[in-house]
């Protein structure tokens, strides 16, 4: 391998997705703390011109951060195997399976876990069965109050919080705006916490916890908007709880076959224990985002962290 200062650094940013311009924004800031760190660097969109782009500049490294659909659910890494080109981040199989939620959260649950109890259900059954028995009976076994995401999906983009029957029709109808299938689990209060998880050749590790508080649900809005979110780094945790969630986080990479870099989304509850939301390949890397709160909060320089990412990648 060649020295940090020789090596050319491919991000994939932006794409067809809802979250095009989050994947944009993200792509530029982790190019420019990688030239802070020596390293070449520069931005690609996913366009008609990328697979002639990529066998003709050879980059030593691809670092794909994509939101949404191709982005996350494995097949643009399926087409950087073909072409032959390293990547930072999870696998295409790894990523598949953190992509489909049902998925990884019954495969963590399988594994000991804790996550809400939940539903998934496709557009085409309430085109079948009709909307109001399907809906009652899921009030029914599952209670108040809810949650509502598409099963596949990010940024909280079709996600509502259900807290009367009557709502629920409604946050169906924002769910499947985004995707043709929905997740309805139950609602767990608690702390809500995020922890990034990172693997530069001696195992996974967890960085330290980012406690999210926020006036109203955590959207899209919220979520990079400055000012809608107030954000404790570390979370204010107790050191069992912070153990407890490291360990949750270290589980999901490591059972869903993550590779380099990770986020876990939970619910700590009032007795302590993390419930799993979400998992995800290619967090955030805004000026907001989580993944580099941890990041710094555990004792990194800008661009340190990347720097050793792509380093692993290209020792591949």
């Amino acid at each position: 391998m060649s020295a940090d200062s020789d090596l050319d650094v491919l991000i994939l940013a932006g794409g067809l997705s809802h979250e095009r311009d989050v994947s944009i924004r993200s792509g530029r800031r982790v190019a420019e703390s990688l030239r802070s760190a020596g390293i070449s660097a520069h931005v690609h969109d996913v366009d008609g011109d990328l697979l002639a782009y990529l066998q003709q500049a050879r980059p030593d490294v691809v670092w794909p951060i994509l939101h949404g659909s191709t982005g996350e659910d494995g097949s643009v890494r399926d087409v950087l195997d073909l072409v032959g080109v390293p990547y930072v981040g999870t696998d295409a199989a790894g990523s598949r399976l953190s992509w489909s939620k049902p998925v990884a959260k019954t495969l963590l649950h399988q594994a000991g876990a804790h996550t809400p109890r939940f539903t998934t259900l496709p557009q085409t059954l309430f085109r079948e069965l009709g909307t109001r028995g399907v809906l009652d009976r899921v009030l029914e076994v599952l209670g108040l109050p809810l949650v509502v995401k598409p099963a596949s999906g990010g940024s909280a983009l079709g996600v509502t919080v259900v807290r009367e029957a009557a709502e629920l029709p409604q946050a169906m109808v924002g769910c499947f705006a985004y995707g043709e299938e929905a997740l309805i689990e139950q609602r767990i209060d608690g702390t809500e916490v995020a922890i990034s998880v990172v693997d530069l050749g001696d195992g996974p590790r967890a960085l330290p916890s980012v406690e999210i508080v926020t006036d109203g649900a955590y959207d899209f809005d919220a979520r990079y908007n400055p000012g809608r979110s107030e954000y404790f780094v570390p979370g204010r945790l107790s050191e069992p709880q912070e153990r407890a969630a490291a360990d949750l986080a270290v589980l999901a990479h490591q059972v869903l076959g993550l590779r380099h870099l990770s986020r876990t989304d939970m619910i700590i509850d009032a007795d302590g224990v993390p419930w799993v939301l979400d998992i995800n390949v290619a967090p955030g890397m805004t000026e907001t985002s989580l993944f580099p709160q941890a990041a710094q909060a555990a004792g990194y320089a800008d661009g340190e962290l990347y720097a050793a990412l792509v380093r692993q990648a290209a020792a591949r």
